[in-house]
């Protein structure tokens, strides 16, 4: 690929991030994206919260490359009292990405996925500004019923972007009852620009 063909796709992901996520679950195998089975066995797979990037195909078929050929199942799920706002950092690709925050009243909307052990250290390999931590005392609604008390997450290593004490939230990402201010892609990475170029 050629340099500015290269800075073209950096530019467009970054622009696109969080990517299209699906509204209903569904189970990704390499670039394929396709119907979750009500019968696909979960047996040996730990569940693990995605949000954000980590809840598109795109991103996914990115991230997996190395297992092409293993499924990723990802349940459509409800996370009360958090909401996803923009992470303080810039991702390799130029995005600022987002991270969870407690919000109370709030609802928002994400999936559980059910990796492999490979696909965890995989995911976890895409994910250096990041830390896992398990969310205990939750409330996470599952689609297709049932919910889970705990469950782990990617949290960012850098505290959220803020403004005037506010974390900003992705517009991008639906929640129900949203306390905080929204902004998009184009708007955080401005804000971002704009702090780190302060005195």
């Amino acid at each position: 690929m050629a340099k500015s063909e290269e800075m073209r796709e950096r530019l467009r992901r970054a622009t696109a991030y969080p990517y299209a996520i699906p509204e209903r679950s569904f189970l990704q195998i390499g670039g394929r994206t396709g119907e979750l089975p009500a019968d696909f066995g979960l047996e040996g797979r730990e569940p693990l919260l995605a949000y954000g990037s980590n809840a598109a195909p795109e991103a996914l078929a990115r991230k997996l490359a190395a297992a092409p050929d293993t499924p990723l199942p990802l349940i459509r799920a409800e996370l009360e009292d958090f909401d996803a706002v923009y992470s303080d950092h810039i991702s390799p690709y130029g995005a600022v990405p987002a991270t969870l925050h407690p919000s109370p009243g709030t609802a928002l909307a994400v999936f559980v996925s059910y990796p492999t052990a490979a696909q965890r250290r995989l995911l976890a390999a895409t994910e250096p500004n990041y830390e896992r931590r398990r969310l205990t005392g939750i409330s996470c609604t599952l689609e297709p019923g049932g919910s889970l008390a705990e469950v782990d997450a990617f949290i960012s290593r850098h505290g959220c972007l803020l403004l005037d004490g506010s974390p900003l939230a992705l517009s991008a990402i639906r929640a129900r009852g949203r306390r905080f201010p929204a902004l998009d892609q184009t708007a955080a990475k401005r804000l971002r620009a704009k702090r780190a170029s302060s005195p």
